[in-house]
């Protein structure tokens, strides 16, 4: 029997990389809000009763993970985490995983569960405690992306460039780009065009089967930000859908990609569906393309066969799973086996067009009961 364990409480400590220790400064006077309320419905099961961010990942890390785990590593003293959706278990992960991490006030977590109407206004919601951390510079992150970044390097940059705000962004697959946040810039960075999940994408000048996509990271001028908050009303509720675009209006956008020197990010995963979840979790089989925050043994998490089971999951020796995806704490029951027969894995679990097939407890319970009667 495999038992692919729970995430601890464990709490490791990160210390930055001789290579972003001289460009500490930028970070320190940069308030940070990340944004982990995520619902992750194109994740069905999954995200019933957990958010996105909280979901677990390659043993027992959790996705919120990866953002932390930058934060620190860039040196980040201030931050404040803004849950929504299901937060519960984060507020009980963060303060126990990561609050060894900051001063006593240097981690903040604000329940907002029913309350924002969109990311910007979240942030608008929470504006008298980004204020509270100082800074001339708002930094936004998204707590539900696989990657691995310095933040020192785009805030140094956003800096350099004078804009009211930096996008960072990547490159994806033009038919993957639908949804993301799409933009068009010049050689220079300038952002010229942004929609957001356009149904018709753009591709690169030079690249059309590639779209240039947000990542969801943000560094905005402070004061620039403030009024776009809270002038008309605070009409602007979504950060892709409303501000975004008010700065590219103005010429004052500009686009940072992710791979811009050696201070970006090389792998830069969204982990939105069934099928990216399983896959991303396959990339650190072999060769882990970014650190994972908490190092687990593969053999903790990776069944073999492109298969992966969640935290809390238990799998018996005798079943055999193929491009399967276990979630949290299912119990598979003895020679159970997934992969051959679509018409039979679709009858009692989630399975994908690309192939991807999800079991959970309550299935298995349907299952079971089924073959009981």
């Amino acid at each position: 029997m495999h038992v692919f364990p729970s995430p601890p409480l464990a709490k490791p400590v990160f210390a930055p990389d001789d290579s972003t220790v001289d460009d500490l400064a930028p970070c320190v006077n940069a308030a940070t809000l990340v944004l982990a309320g995520g619902k992750g419905t194109r994740l069905q099961q999954l995200t019933a009763n957990e958010s996105k961010p909280a979901l677990s990942f390659a043993g027992s890390n959790r996705i919120i993970d990866f953002t932390m785990a930058n934060c620190v590593r860039s040196g980040l003293q201030r931050l404040l985490v803004a849950t929504q959706y299901a937060p519960d278990s984060l507020h009980r992960h963060l303060p126990s995983r990561w609050g060894c991490q900051f001063d006593a006030k240097g981690l903040q977590i604000r329940d907002g569960r029913n309350r924002y109407r969109g990311t910007a206004d979240a942030a608008r919601r929470c504006w008298s405690q980004i204020t509270a951390m100082g800074g001339n510079q708002v930094m936004i992150l998204s707590a539900d992306h696989i990657y691995e970044m310095d933040y020192c390097a785009l805030l140094a940059a956003h800096r350099a460039s004078g804009a009211a705000v930096t996008v960072a962004a990547d490159t994806v697959p033009r038919a993957q780009a639908s949804a993301f946040g799409v933009l068009e810039a010049n050689a220079e960075g300038r952002i010229l065009s942004f929609e957001e999940k356009p149904d018709d994408p753009s591709g690169l000048v030079d690249r059309p089967d590639l779209s240039l996509i947000s990542t969801g990271i943000y560094v905005f001028d402070r004061q620039w930000l403030q009024s776009v908050l809270f002038d008309h009303g605070g009409a602007a509720l979504d950060f892709g859908r409303d501000v975004i675009p008010a700065a590219v209006v103005l010429g004052q956008a500009e686009a940072w990609h992710l791979q811009a020197g050696p201070s970006g990010a090389t792998y830069w995963r969204d982990v939105g569906t069934l099928d990216a979840l399983r896959l991303a979790h396959l990339d650190f089989v072999k060769t882990p393309p970014v650190r994972l925050p908490s190092a687990c043994p593969v053999g903790d998490w990776y069944l073999g066969q492109n298969s992966v089971a969640m935290a809390g999951a238990r799998v018996p020796t005798t079943a055999r799973l193929r491009n399967t995806l276990v979630g949290p704490d299912a119990r598979i029951p003895e020679g159970l086996v997934t992969g051959d027969d679509p018409a039979e894995d679709a009858r009692w679990f989630t399975t994908t067009r690309i192939g991807t097939i999800l079991i959970t407890q309550d299935m298995l319970d349907r299952r079971a009961a089924h073959y009981r009667t």
